[in-house]
């Protein structure tokens, strides 16, 4: 996953002594069916159908120490089963609240995701590799 300009930034700032900036105590996981852009935006959800953002926790416990400029999940980040089609998922974004909030980090899925009625989705350990880029 890749940093978005906004996550760049906040770091940049925090580094050379401008605004400090508190991590939010959970991210969380959103799907896009829309490919997300650098600067955090163009993120298009799903919507209804059981669809929420999957909760990650910010402790150690959820996300690995950074090792070569990389942090990964821990565990798997599951999503509740869907009610109904939420589409063709071609992006993941790292987001800074339940909902709304802001993009921080996002990656585009190797394969896309069809996620039909009654489809699981989980993202195994390790299957994040967050990093500044």
């Amino acid at each position: 996953m890749s940093s978005t300009i906004y996550t760049k930034n906040l770091s940049q700032d925090k580094m050379f002594g401008g605004v400090d900036f508190t991590p939010p105590a959970s991210y969380f996981l959103a799907l896009s069916t829309t490919a997300i852009s650098v600067a955090g935006s163009n993120v298009t959800e799903p919507s209804g159908n059981g669809y929420l953002r999957s909760e990650v926790p910010n402790t150690k416990s959820y996300l690995t120490y950074s090792s070569s400029g990389c942090v990964v999940n821990s565990g798997s980040i599951v999503f509740p089963t869907s009610s109904g089609a939420w589409g063709t998922i071609v992006d993941v974004a790292i987001m800074s609240a339940s909902s709304s909030g802001s993009t921080m980090f996002y990656t585009t899925l190797t394969t896309p995701i069809v996620v039909q009625t009654g489809t699981s989705l989980f993202f195994s350990a390790s299957a994040l590799n967050i990093k500044q880029s």
